[in-house]
């Protein structure tokens, strides 16, 4: 009987060490998607490769097929998707047939890109956005992923009103409970900006209040030009800031267009260059390609004339070699 007793307190006490535990840790977490397949996943219908595909008699078709349209990069999802659930499921089945990690970028929010207006969009209301997302989500299912959710989100708040930045928090806090719920093998990386934008202590602030808690991590770079370095050293700073909500995370660096750095322009600057191709490790928990090297980010500088995502062929051939 002593046996049984001090068998079943010892089994309590573990129960209760697992529990504390737990709660120590935080949120549970998606599994590694990265341990379960065999390197990144690049989209076959990108624009980089539509384009190759449509002008192979073009002199400047085969370097943009090899240095831009063979390497992973992510696909971006919006109102444009249609049937999201479906478009992601295809997406996401397709790389899991392969063997390989696909990179979704979650870009549908209400008032998308509300202060610079080149990408001005997104779902309609909260509940469009919130079953959108969850039918984003659900569609992932199973399949392991990374998702970026909603480049510009936080760093466009200071064109909102309080109102609207509580509102976009709730939504942004329900987006990452439904991958948490939906899709247990995604990491989702938060945006948060870069390094030339948004103080870091600020950032944290704000990617606590978006609920980044409950996420894996949060994304730097997407669609810009700093350096992998000044961005690793703005996360370790965001994360610095970030301990006193009683956690830090990993972070992810969009290098497709970061190998000459940024000189301060955001809207398609001459002179930029291709940056390392998606990887783990190198500064952050992976570089990866998030905007497609040659999709324009509207019409403005050597993009003038253009709307935002449209491929590019001379900027991406001039991007390849840093010109």
């Amino acid at each position: 009987m002593r046996t049984s007793v001090r068998a079943a307190s010892t089994l309590l006490a573990a129960v209760l060490a697992g529990g504390l535990a737990l709660l120590h840790a935080g949120p549970a977490y998606a599994a590694d998607p990265t341990t379960m397949t065999s390197g990144f996943y690049t989209d076959p219908d990108n624009s980089a490769l539509r384009w190759t595909a449509a002008n192979p008699g073009d002199g400047r078709a085969a370097a943009i097929r090899t240095s831009i349209a063979n390497t992973p990069a992510a696909r971006w999802f919006g109102n444009w998707s249609g049937d999201v659930a479906a478009a992601a499921g295809s997406y996401a089945g397709r790389a899991d047939s392969a063997d390989k990690l696909p990179i979704l970028v979650a870009y549908n929010i209400p008032d998308r890109d509300v202060c610079a207006g080149q990408s001005g969009g997104g779902a309609g209301s909260r509940a469009a956005y919130e079953s959108w997302i969850t039918a984003f989500a659900g569609g992932i299912g199973s399949r392991p992923a990374v998702v970026i959710l909603e480049p510009d989100a936080l760093g466009h708040e200071s064109c909102m009103t309080a109102g609207q930045i509580a509102e976009r928090n709730a939504m942004l806090r329900y987006a990452i409970a439904q991958f948490n719920a939906k899709a247990p093998n995604t990491w989702v990386y938060l945006d948060a900006g870069n390094a030339g934008w948004i103080g870091a202590a600020a950032m944290a602030r704000q990617l606590a209040a978006a609920g980044v808690g409950g996420a894996h991590g949060f994304a730097l770079n997407v669609s810009n030009y700093y350096t992998t370095d000044q961005n690793s050293s703005y996360g370790d700073a965001v994360n610095s800031a970030l301990r006193s909500y009683g956690y830090t995370k990993p972070f992810v660096i969009d290098t497709s267009r970061n190998g000459n750095g940024s000189d301060g322009q955001w809207c398609n600057p001459a002179g930029r260059r291709t940056g390392t191709p998606s990887r783990r490790g190198g500064g952050a928990e992976m570089l990866l390609w998030i905007k497609i090297p040659g999709e324009s980010d509207g019409n403005c500088g050597v993009g003038a004339g253009s709307s935002a995502g449209q491929f590019l062929p001379e900027v991406a051939y001039k991007m390849i070699y840093g010109y």
